[in-house]
């Protein structure tokens, strides 16, 4: 009897229990020149994702996030995503796009193709990093450009930075050190 009811009562918990994928290191994105970036080839490193923008108050954040990544690429990888969904500040095709990261701020580090960051054609890696359910850390909601996801060498969520928060700023590099 006591084991029936322990089988019963693992089936009425895992009814209520989401099915959490922890790591980003499942997901594959496109690059803005049509190649695959995959995220588990990024496993032993922390992962800083940015949505990002070319005309927005916040671009010039491109210089600082160069600059952390070019100090810290030996343990951090950066991955911009561009969107527009934020006043049409990322108008650009993706030649485009990229020739303004290089040319204005010498942008090395990967670029994604366009995507939206909030929803119904989210893209699955923000799906994945705004909902709790689903990364099991936190849930965030993505309110302009340039908002910011810390993940650990895992691929698991450590933090998340609204815009306001510079690439270079304690708050983010604390985790570098």
């Amino acid at each position: 009897m006591k084991y029936i009811l322990t089988i019963a009562t693992v089936a009425i918990l895992s009814a209520f229990t989401f099915p959490v994928n922890n790591s980003i290191h499942s997901f594959k994105v496109k690059s803005l020149d049509g190649k695959e970036i995959d995220f588990s080839s990024f496993k032993g490193k922390k992962i800083l994702v940015v949505n990002t923008a070319s005309k927005c108050g916040f671009t010039p954040q491109y210089e600082a996030l160069e600059k952390v990544y070019e100090q810290y690429k030996d343990k951090l990888v950066i991955i911009g995503f561009p969107c527009n969904q934020f006043g049409g500040q990322e108008p650009g095709t993706s030649e485009e796009i990229q020739s303004f990261c290089k040319k204005n701020y010498g942008v090395t580090f990967p670029l994604t193709e366009k995507i939206d960051v909030k929803g119904d054609n989210i893209s699955p890696v923000y799906k994945w990093l705004c909902n709790k359910t689903e990364n099991g850390v936190l849930d965030a909601t993505i309110t302009w450009n340039f908002n910011k996801f810390l993940l650990d060498e895992n691929g698991k969520l450590l933090a998340y930075f609204p815009s306001k928060v510079k690439p270079d700023s304690e708050e983010i590099l604390n985790y570098l050190k």
